[in-house]
């Protein structure tokens, strides 16, 4: 006979389930489910391009849209059916034509820019990927290493590009006072982490007169960069291979987007990114908008696919050199803490209308 508190059925332990509360759990997790395939599918939706070419088209039968997208009608058939049932589309039964709303497509299209979620789906293929070698993480630790996720620093800087190429200039530039006057005559700027160096051909485009110096420890990312830089004829944009703790030299501006957290060695990079700064430099630290507290970020818009993330990526990464693994742990309290641990006296903290995701830190040394 089972005593009061003891284990009584699967997954219980204090009784019997509520019938109410049962039934709309079981439906959540239902909804979970077709959810997670609608990732999936817009993920396909966004890397073939349809959804482009539904915006283009009034509504259209499957081989029309086949057509005007070139791609296999069976498959194009399939997807659609797929996106009706899920109300990304419209379907109209006599005609058979689909047709995307164009109040769908504004969160659908790469014309939406930061608006556009539809490339965010493609994460979540990529942690289907790792999914087995974090299986196995949890089993015995470790993590899973960076070279597992070779299309992550691409759907990265396809992501971070969306936010850079409408506000890096005119709105996160500006939240530094006085930045945007100081980069039109000319200073010194170094962004750690760089990934494929996006950031450094935006500004340096902007800003002549600068040298943007990008650093970042991965080959193909750095590559990236110095093809992109030499494609659009920036002679002042330069890239480094090499760690982020081993910044060379001295700077008037540190940016470092996205990056920190996913560090085997953050405070050690954040105490040496504070040694190069110059009289008067500047610190701008873009990174996940969320608390240190989980607690509070049981209302977070993306809280699930932030702990998802770190869970598939950030964090594993980080353990899997046997970093310091902070995942979701960083948050605001843990980033102004280890801010001041490494020397940096006073940081102000901002955010961007565009950039939902991210909270961004000014900090000085002085």
């Amino acid at each position: 006979m089972s005593s009061p508190g003891t284990q009584t059925g699967p997954g219980t332990r204090t009784g019997t389930p509520d019938p109410v509360r049962q039934e709309a759990f079981a439906g959540e997790v239902v909804d979970v489910l077709n959810k997670g395939a609608l990732a999936l599918l817009v993920s396909v939706g966004h890397q073939t391009g349809l959804f482009e070419t539904m915006a283009a088209l009034p509504a259209s039968t499957s081989a029309d849209i086949a057509a005007a997208a070139d791609l296999d009608e069976r498959y194009v058939r399939e997807w659609l059916g797929g996106m009706v049932v899920g109300g990304f589309l419209e379907y109209e039964p006599q005609g058979r034509t689909y047709r995307l709303p164009p109040e769908h497509a504004a969160s659908l299209v790469a014309a939406a820019g930061p608006d556009n979620l539809a490339g965010m789906m493609q994460y979540i293929a990529l942690m289907g990927e790792v999914e087995q070698q974090v299986v196995r993480s949890f089993r015995q630790g470790g993590g899973v290493p960076y070279s597992a996720y070779p299309r992550f620093q691409a759907l990265q800087a396809e992501e971070t590009a969306r936010v850079y190429d409408r506000g890096l200039v005119d709105t996160i530039v500006p939240l530094v006072p006085g930045l945007t006057g100081r980069l039109r005559s000319g200073i010194d700027v170094l962004d750690v982490g760089t990934g494929q160096g996006h950031a450094p051909v935006v500004l340096g485009r902007a800003f002549p007169a600068s040298t943007f110096r990008g650093l970042d420890q991965s080959e193909s990312g750095v590559e990236a960069g110095r093809a992109e830089a030499a494609a659009r004829g920036l002679a002042n944009v330069t890239y480094a291979l090499g760690d982020s703790t081993e910044i060379t030299g001295t700077y008037d501006l540190v940016t470092a987007f996205d990056v920190i957290h996913d560090l085997a060695k953050p405070a050690r990079t954040l105490a040496v990114v504070a040694r190069s700064l110059r009289r008067g430099g500047v610190f701008l630290m873009g990174d996940i908008d969320a608390s240190s507290d989980l607690e509070d970020n049981t209302g977070h818009p993306f809280g699930p696919a932030l702990y998802g993330f770190s869970v598939f990526y950030c964090m594993t990464t980080s353990l899997g050199v046997g970093g310091a693994g902070l995942g979701t742990l960083w948050g605001r309290q843990t980033a102004l803490r280890m801010l001041e641990e490494a020397g940096f006296g006073h940081v102000d903290v901002r955010t961007v209308e565009d950039d939902p995701l991210n909270v961004y830190y000014i900090a000085t040394t002085e």
